[in-house]
């Protein structure tokens, strides 16, 4: 097995959600042995907002892009290259005000390409990422799976969404709650990696 795993919160080795990421590869190691590990931090190398260099390159044919364009499309290419090749993605999903880092919705920005990664039909859109398994390793302060602040929740919703939209629909989500609420958060990591089922 083939598991690509994107790091997204700066916090290193106080992050929850790379606690709740690495629990979450060693599981599928530990299943499936001999299996490879990448790992994407895209807080290390942040990719770059979509800007209108990356969008002209994003349009114009692979032969007709200039050398400027050629650069600009590098971080996307590679990026797609790598969920291609994964057999299995661990997301890493901290929670900023209520939705996803924007370190991630950058990496997001540059896989949901037309004619690579997605295209329109005449029944709608298809996805061709296809065949992948996806688990969301989410870290919240809060409690948002349930209860009064569920309709705050723009973390997973939005996931599910344009993951499937790419053609990824076996999404897995396990979450690490009430990391900053007392009584809570002294368990709530071993809680969510006893929660973790492949």
């Amino acid at each position: 097995m083939k598991i690509l795993h994107v790091v997204t919160s700066p916090r290193g080795n106080d992050s929850f959600s790379i606690k709740l990421g690495n629990a979450i590869v060693d599981k599928l190691i530990g299943a499936n042995p001999g299996s490879s590990v990448k790992v994407n931090d895209v807080t290390i190398e942040p990719f770059p907002h979509l800007e209108e260099v990356h969008l002209n390159s994003f349009s114009t044919a692979k032969e007709e892009r200039t050398v400027e364009l050629v650069e600009a499309v590098k971080h996307s290419d590679d990026a797609i290259s790598e969920i291609f090749e994964a057999d299995t993605i661990v997301i890493g999903v901290p929670m900023y005000n209520f939705a996803i880092p924007s370190t991630l919705k950058t990496w997001i920005d540059h896989i949901v390409r037309a004619g690579v990664t997605f295209s329109y039909a005449e029944n709608g859109p298809v996805g061709f990422v296809k065949g992948k398994k996806i688990y969301l390793a989410i870290s919240s302060g809060g409690i948002y799976s349930e209860g009064p602040m569920l309709s705050f929740d723009f973390t997973e919703p939005y996931l599910r969404k344009i993951l499937s939209f790419l053609g990824m629909v076996d999404i897995t989500a396990i979450r690490v709650e009430g990391v900053a609420i007392p009584g809570i958060k002294e368990t709530a990591l071993e809680g969510a990696i006893q929660r973790i089922k492949l």
